[in-house]
């Protein structure tokens, strides 16, 4: 929720601002001068201070460079008689986001109070960007497997739940992609979902990105500024590789679980938030649980629902739509017309283990793409570690004989050594002269 305090000295327009703005669904809080402004902000979050520029004691100035000093989150609003304009241009200098002259039209303060509301929805979602923010709504999830439909059908029971969910799998099925259909199809679809890697952090700047930190906290912090939990508010926060997380981070983790409150680092005042967790890991974590490298009350705390993905080699009936996929994505980059796989490279693809999964295959069909100078892609511009997985289908109407089958398995050696019928003839463990005379046959 907007969150709006307001500082007048004078009962009668505090009034009917409070009134005015709170009709609009705003929470507003009204005080009587800029003391008692400052005392409420320390205590409680805003998202917008709206002052008199002339208040007994602590005026409407002291308390905009204050704010900017301690809380450069907050915006400020000023109000100033028509003669003290250029207070408010000084006010506006100082950091104020905008100005309202008195006497006000209560409609052009609404209209100022909603532009500043999405200037900071704005802002904040920009933060969410350059922390790894994905809100990519249109992502394509393309499964055929029954061992995916599965999946989605759990991903579809969660559509009108708000509990934490744990991901597992190996590195590269996906877990990134079901993390954002869950937030997408789910209750806080409209809220920001945002994703961090936990094994590509250490322990300090892991701690500075997930609760941000107050100005001072350490050498280098010059500002306040916020953690991952206050952006991700009301939304969505998915921790990769959460195994990797320290255990003294786990603590703090399971507290804002459990109390929806943390602290920034080097701050007093404890930040309220409400965040739905999506964690993943590619190792076995009941068995690091078992053996206390994590924390049980943290695990039950995060596996309220969990969704595991099967490694691609699993369910190889995704593997044609998943290549045609990335096929048309890649050759549109590339400004190319490749219509599809040739029979054998897509024979390729079926009979290869993929243990890099998904993201290998994507890979692979990239590296394709750029090569490939034909209508289909072909088994030569497939790196010849996958080549070799290639597997011989027999035809019922055409069973090769012995010498077909010795002489295409040279060829294949062939190919892999570069055509060099040295190298070739010692990888088979036979003469260069008896490579001749299978090649011939």
């Amino acid at each position: 929720m907007f969150r709006i305090l307001i500082a007048d000295d004078e009962e009668i327009t505090l009034k009917h601002l409070k009134l005015s703005l709170e009709e609009e669904g705003w929470i507003v809080v009204g005080v009587k001068n800029g003391l008692e402004a400052w005392n409420k902000i320390e205590d409680e979050g805003y998202n917008l201070l709206i002052a008199d520029i002339k208040m007994p004691g602590l005026d409407g100035l002291g308390l905009l460079t204050k704010v900017k000093e301690e809380y450069p989150d907050i915006d400020v609003l000023i109000i100033t008689g028509f003669a003290s304009i250029e207070s408010a241009v000084d006010a506006m200098k100082k950091g104020a986001a905008d100005y309202i002259t008195k006497p006000f039209n209560l409609d052009e303060l609404r209209l100022k109070v909603k532009k500043i509301q999405e200037k900071k929805r704005l802002e904040k979602e920009n933060t969410a960007l350059k922390a790894f923010l994905s809100i990519n709504k249109e992502q394509p999830f393309i499964a055929r497997s029954k061992m995916m439909e599965r999946v989605i059908n759990i991903i579809s029971g969660l559509k009108d739940s708000d509990c934490n969910v744990l991901i597992t799998g190996e590195s590269g099925v996906g877990k990134g992609l079901v993390a954002r259909l869950i937030h997408n199809t789910g209750r806080r679809c409209d809220g920001i979902f945002l994703a961090l890697n936990c094994a590509t952090f250490t322990e300090e700047l892991l701690a500075s990105e997930l609760f941000g930190y107050e100005k001072g906290a350490f050498t280098g912090a010059v500002i306040s500024k916020q953690g991952l939990m206050e952006i991700a508010n009301n939304g969505t926060l998915f921790l990769d590789e959460i195994a990797e997380m320290s255990s003294a981070l786990q603590a703090k983790l399971l507290k804002v679980i459990e109390d929806r409150e943390f602290f920034r680092l080097g701050g007093t005042k404890p930040r309220r938030v409400d965040v739905r967790f999506i964690t993943a890991t590619n190792q076995n974590i009941t068995t690091l649980v078992q053996n206390n490298g994590f924390r049980t009350d943290l695990y039950y705390r995060l596996n309220v629902m969990d969704i595991h993905i099967p490694p691609l080699r699993e369910r190889k009936e995704d593997i044609p739509l998943l290549a045609n996929h990335f096929l048309k994505k890649y050759s549109a980059r590339a400004n190319k017309r490749i219509e599809g796989f040739s029979r054998e490279a897509m024979n390729v693809f079926m009979s290869y283990s993929f243990p890099g999964n998904v993201r290998e295959l994507e890979n692979i069909i990239e590296r394709a793409v750029i090569l490939e100078k034909t209508s289909l892609i072909r088994c030569e511009n497939l790196p010849q570690s996958i080549n070799l997985f290639a597997i011989e289908t027999i035809d019922p109407n055409r069973v090769k004989t012995i010498d077909e089958l010795n002489r295409d398995y040279a060829e294949k050696v062939l190919e892999l050594a570069g055509h060099n019928k040295s190298k070739a003839a010692e990888i088979l463990g036979i003469s260069r002269t008896s490579l001749w005379r299978i090649l011939s046959k």
